[in-house]
Order: structure tokens, then C-alpha cells, then sequence
């Protein structure tokens, strides 16, 4: 079964891998960002066709070959129609440059969700990235959980979960877990 659709998932081994292994199961392409070799090689075996996704060993902080290995997965698998990142503050440019080499190749209206910390202001985030015009950008919060008058850090399966649900219903802003009371969380 060759799949139709290119999607590339930015830190695609760790807590987004559920969101890696969910997309090549609908028949996504998924190329992947990640610097880990032994998460990635877990992440290839999990999946039900190994082949649905390609391993891009990139620190995103080099920018040069963050360009360089975005414009080498578009031409291999085409522009990417979904984009998920998770990208850390050590790569202030990285979502800016993914969004505008996956536009440049031709991925109009392609949407890109940006995956965010709780602590993180909504506002600042999508100013802080230049969206080129025909991307479209969302946003998923991710927040915390408060059961049995504790709280605690969202697992890697409720955030996979939480992602795969923005994803499903096209969600401008979707927060996974809560992120009030502030004072509450871990």
C-alpha cells in the first residue's frame, strides 16, 4: 500500500511518537526530525510499514541543515500537508524555516500544528513564527492533569492522544489536559 499523503513530524520519537505511528497507520508518509538514532530505529520497528517513514537526523538549531534536509524530504515525499513540531527554545528559527521550505515546494494550505508548552503565551507564539501565506496554523497546548487532588505532567500517550484529536477535528486551539488553575499544576 503506498501512501498518499506526506506528513513530517518534528521530535517524532519521544512524546510525539503515537502521533508518528498514527499518521503512517492513515497512509501519511512521515518524515521525521529527531537526533536520537536508537529512538528512531524503535520508532521504524513499531511501525506497520517501516518504509512510511524516513528519518531525518537533524539538530534543528543548525538552520543550514535544517533547510537543506527539509528541501531533501520534499522532493523525496513532496511537500508536506500536515506538519506537527514540538521544537524547544534552542531552535528559535526552526518552525519559520520548516513552514517556509514546505511552502516554497508547493504545500499550500498545508496545516501546521504547533505543539506548545503550558507555560507558553498563545499570543507570543504565533507572533514569534512567520506563517507563510497558505499555511495553516494552529496551535495545541499542552497542559497538565489534576486527579485525586494531585496533578501531574501529561503522559506521552494523553499528549499523542491529544494531538492525534487536533489533528482529527482541525482544531485552531486545542489544549491537552488543563492548564487552570496555573497554581496547580506539578
Amino acid at each position: 500500500m503506498i501512501p498518499l499523503k506526506h506528513a513530517l513530524v518534528v521530535g517524532g520519537t519521544g512524546m510525539l511518537a503515537g502521533v508518528s505511528l498514527w499518521l503512517a497507520e492513515k497512509r501519511y508518509h512521515v518524515s521525521v526530525i529527531a537526533r536520537n538514532e536508537n529512538r528512531m530505529n524503535t520508532l521504524i520497528s513499531r511501525a506497520s510499514s517501516p518504509f512510511s517513514i524516513t528519518p531525518l537526523f537533524i539538530d534543528y538549531s543548525d538552520e543550514n541543515r535544517l533547510r537543506k534536509e527539509m528541501q531533501r524530504t520534499i522532493k523525496q515525499n513532496g511537500p508536506p500537508q500536515l506538519i506537527i513540531a514540538w521544537i524547544h527554545s534552542t531552535g528559535r528559527n526552526a518552525l519559520g524555516i520548516i513552514a517556509e521550505e514546505a511552502s516554497k515546494a508547493g504545500g499550500k494550505n498545508g496545516k501546521l500544528y504547533h505543539v506548545i508548552s503550558s507555560s507558553t503565551n498563545l499570543e507570543e507564539a504565533v507572533k514569534s513564527v512567520e506563517i507563510p501565506v497558505g499555511c495553516l496554523y494552529r496551535q495545541i497546548q499542552l497542559g497538565f492533569v489534576i486527579e485525586n487532588g494531585d496533578s501531574r505532567w501529561l503522559t506521552h500517550e494523553e499528549i499523542a492522544s491529544g494531538v492525534i484529536e487536533a489533528i482529527c477535528h482541525d482544531k485552531l486551539l486545542h489544549i491537552v489536559g488543563t492548564v487552570e488553575p496555573w497554581d496547580r499544576r506539578p
